[in-house]
């Protein structure tokens, strides 16, 4: 199948402009939520591959590609109010929703206060979904140090230097084209003349926060669900699997290779087990 150009639209909310990617040539909505430091192009592929099917948006989520960045709130609270602003705009009463790593917890907390909103969920690799000792907040500053995809915000003296370091992450192993594509529409050349991430140092460190602070599973969620485990992903155990097999009700588990960015180091098949689960999912409603 030839690509399919997504259309890039703004959504103007009183104190910011959302960017979103959207593929309307299907008629069931399918929302695309990314995970920390990205952006909406990381799911060109799964979108291009589901786009006969499915109207589907792809958000630069606040402090994140072409989005607003803001001073402050990036609680999760606000980033569910500028989803739930996005689908009003857009009619949608309900979709089927995938997240990846950081806003899968969005994604749980956001299905668990308003679960008329989802047709389906889809939790890919998902990261920290219960709290986290609070003790662990004083090492925040060395993560943000050594964490290898948060060494890709900056600076860089040119973009050279930044591709160089992009080569040697895990979601861009292989330096395909898609993966190409996705670290050039991330990164941006700053007013000093620095190279560096959209993703801006206020939205890090409010998100690390708030994942902290909040539990993304609370209470039972009787919505359909697929959780995504990538084979070298970063939820491996029983123990950490435990929290989704206690609240989500209709789950399923499926495994696929590669690593937390499978869609980008192995799209066909991560897009295929999204498009089975996503099939499956729509006979049972309909």
């Amino acid at each position: 199948m030839n690509a399919i150009a997504p259309i890039c639209q703004t959504l103007k909310l009183s104190n910011l402009r959302l960017s979103y990617l959207e593929w309307n040539n299907g008629k069931k909505p399918l929302l695309l939520l990314h995970g920390l430091a990205d952006c909406a192009l990381v799911w060109s592929s799964l979108a291009n591959d589901l786009s006969a099917e499915y109207h589907i948006i792809a958000p630069d989520l606040r402090g994140h590609g072409n989005s607003s960045k803001l001073d402050n709130g990036y609680f999760f609270a606000d980033f569910i109010g500028d989803l739930e602003a996005l689908m009003d705009r857009l009619g949608w009463s309900s979709a089927h929703v995938l997240a990846h790593s950081w806003s899968a917890k969005l994604l749980a907390i956001w299905a668990t206060e308003r679960p008329e909103r989802f047709r389906s969920l889809i939790f890919v690799d998902p990261f920290f979904i219960g709290k986290i000792p609070s003790w662990f907040q004083i090492t925040f500053p060395i993560l943000y140090r050594v964490l290898p995809f948060l060494k890709i915000m900056g600076p860089f003296s040119s973009y050279e230097e930044a591709e160089k370091l992009a080569r040697q992450l895990k979601q861009y192993r292989g330096w395909t084209q898609l993966q190409k594509q996705v670290f050039q529409a991330s990164i941006e050349q700053k007013n000093n003349g620095m190279w560096g991430s959209k993703f801006v140092v206020q939205a890090r460190d409010r998100i690390f926060e708030e994942v902290m602070q909040v539990a993304g599973l609370t209470s039972a969620i009787e919505i359909p669900t697929l959780f995504i485990k990538p084979e070298k992903g970063i939820n491996r155990t029983q123990w950490q699997l435990k929290p989704y097999k206690t609240y989500l009700k209709n789950l399923q588990i499926v495994e696929v290779p590669g690593n937390h960015w499978a869609f980008l180091v192995e799209p066909n098949s991560f897009n295929q087990a999204v498009k089975t689960f996503l099939d499956t999912s729509a006979q049972a409603s309909s």
